[in-house]
């Protein structure tokens, strides 16, 4: 009788509990998403479930497949590209533009994942980090594409669906809402699906999940992709929110701050790098009057994350906590 009591609240209460955590937190982040643009302005709230979104596509690579990607601005740039191209030059709505961008980044990310998963490590990264720079080469030197410099500006904002006037800001607000919790929803279902738990289990040991008979490198082809096509629904986004799609977003300081956004919030949990992002680009916006002063201070909140929490900060809470977020 001991011995199943302990089993029946082993486990099954832990996965219980960190259900009931992920709950809460979905709550939370359902009030703050209704709340937000009543105490914040909207284009700011909305950058930041850009880039959240981003952060958290990076974390699906990084902290459930165990794949560092120093190229990650080279999907959520380029589809910002795409997404304003098609937008302004050939007058598409915006439900087009972005899935001209995300089909774009999903096509990126297949032909460079097919490469970087023959290398481990850091090398790995230093192929993903040289197709990201080729990527910004190449949108420096097509003007009549990307506008070189000046980016592609002025981007209109169509009726989505040839219905709903998205140029108010709140209006638009609630379809970036819609876009964030569609992504979020397929990388928490992701994670939590079969494929997730075998990516789980590449990441912990690859030559054990191999030896179980998994095909080891189909499986990190397609999180690459589907981390590349979530990268992309965020670039695609964000070019919509701005009206702007420029060189920053491919420059390789764009893949250096999606690093920092997962890894301040808490690499390998689900809604760290949402956290990450809101601080990253918070300290972003309300530290502008101190111009390049921001980038010293993100460097000193990094060094201190990791010397005194390499969890980040909601991996920290959810180790005081004893539950899982």
């Amino acid at each position: 009788m001991t011995t199943r009591a302990a089993v029946d609240t082993g486990p099954v209460s832990a996965t219980r509990k960190a259900r009931t955590s992920h709950l809460v937190a979905f709550a939370i982040v359902g009030v703050m998403l209704i709340v937000a643009p009543f105490v914040a302005y909207p284009v700011f709230v909305m950058k930041v479930l850009c880039f959240a979104l981003f952060a958290l596509a990076f974390n699906l690579l990084f902290g459930f497949g165990g794949m560092l990607s120093f190229g990650h601005a080279a999907y959520f740039g380029m589809a910002s590209y795409v997404s304003a191209y098609t937008a302004k030059h050939w007058g598409v709505g915006p439900e087009i533009s972005i899935l001209a961008g995300v089909l774009v980044a999903a096509t990126l990310g297949l032909f460079i994942g097919a490469l970087a998963i023959r290398s481990k490590g850091i090398y790995l990264s230093m192929v993903t980090l040289a197709f990201a720079q080729m990527v910004f080469f190449f949108s420096l030197q097509t003007p009549s594409f990307t506008g070189g410099e000046d980016g592609i500006q002025t981007v209109p904002r169509r009726p989505l669906f040839g219905l709903i006037d998205i140029t108010d800001d709140r209006a638009l607000y609630v379809v970036v809402c819609a876009i964030f919790l569609a992504g979020l929803f397929v990388i928490y279902r992701t994670i939590h699906s079969p494929f997730g738990q075998v990516l789980k289990s590449i990441r912990e040991n690859e030559t054990r999940a191999l030896s179980l008979g998994y095909k080891v490198s189909r499986y990190k082809l397609l999180v690459f992709v589907l981390s590349a096509s979530i990268a992309g629904l965020a670039g695609a986004t964000k070019a919509l929110v701005f009206q702007l799609a420029s060189l920053t977003d491919v420059h390789w300081a764009m893949s250096g701050e999606v690093v920092l956004m997962a890894i301040l919030g808490g690499i390998g949990t689900i809604f760290g790098p949402i956290l990450g992002a809101t601080v990253i680009i918070g300290m972003q916006n309300y530290l502008a009057s101190m111009g390049a002063w921001v980038t010293v201070i993100q460097g000193c909140v990094f060094v201190a994350c990791v010397l005194v929490f390499r969890e980040g900060i909601l991996g920290l809470v959810a180790r005081l906590a004893k539950t899982k977020l």
